[in-house]
């Protein structure tokens, strides 16, 4: 679209629809086989390779550096006296609760939601009910793809720089927002997110003065996965996930 002398703007759409499309492809060519044959630490192991092969295939198409894409849109900056807040990251964080209403009444209020919740709780008794389960989760893979597009489309605009290596540590720190706010609470994924985003923050800016030198920025990231074995120890459910029991 760029080649082509149009705005960068006109590439968010496509692609969205790009990763949607690749994330039901994922899910039909490599999923699927594995979900009707093997188990729980077989799809772990497929997820896994999934990954690297996508990182890998992306390094090898586009190359291993960054590379810097166009300005999407032009978002100004809010200004409160002396405090000057990026304007990225205040859509970012209206988007984010947008989405994070539209998903929560998606889930709990429609049939295809239900049926979501259905499968990720019994696959089996759902399949007595009459749940298409490989519809439904083609759909939840979908939906998660296009999410992805999402964040990743917010990311680039205050970070416009790409590599083929760079989501996997932002996957992880997905994966620890998600377990501080709960598995299956999106509100708790949201709250996750949020409060890692700002001990993060807060840890590069004051850890340094605090101790005296003695840890340094660089320690952020370890910091924020020292959260969440502190969450899996004391909490395990996460903040806003509701502790589960098993009949025995």
């Amino acid at each position: 679209i760029i080649a082509c002398g149009l705005p960068a703007w006109l590439s968010v759409v496509p692609a969205i629809l790009v990763c949607v499309a690749v994330g039901v492809i994922v899910e039909k060519a490599a999923y699927k086989p594995v979900r009707e044959k093997g188990n729980n630490m077989t799809a772990l192991i497929t997820a896994i390779a999934m990954s690297l092969l996508l990182e890998n295939g992306s390094q090898a198409l586009f190359g291993a550096d960054y590379q810097t894409i166009p300005t999407i849109i032009q978002i100004p900056s809010l200004a409160i006296g002396d405090l000057k807040i990026d304007g990225a990251t205040i859509v970012t964080v209206l988007l984010g609760i947008v989405i994070m209403i539209a998903l929560q009444l998606f889930v709990s209020r429609t049939k295809q939601g239900k049926a979501m919740r259905a499968v990720s709780e019994d696959k089996e008794a759902s399949i007595l009910m009459g749940v298409n389960v490989n519809s439904t989760i083609t759909l939840t893979f979908a939906i998660g793809s296009g999410l992805a597009a999402v964040a990743s489309l917010m990311y680039c605009i205050s970070y416009p720089q790409v590599s083929p290596m760079m989501g996997a540590m932002l996957g992880l720190k997905a994966f620890v927002a998600a377990v501080l706010g709960g598995i299956g609470s999106i509100p708790g994924a949201m709250v996750g997110g949020l409060a890692i985003g700002v001990v993060e923050s807060l840890t590069k800016a004051y850890i340094g003065t605090i101790t005296g030198g003695v840890i340094t920025s660089a320690f952020a990231d370890a910091i924020v996965f020292g959260i969440l074995i502190i969450v899996l120890l004391v909490k395990p459910s996460g903040l806003m996930g509701e502790p589960e029991s098993e009949k025995v």
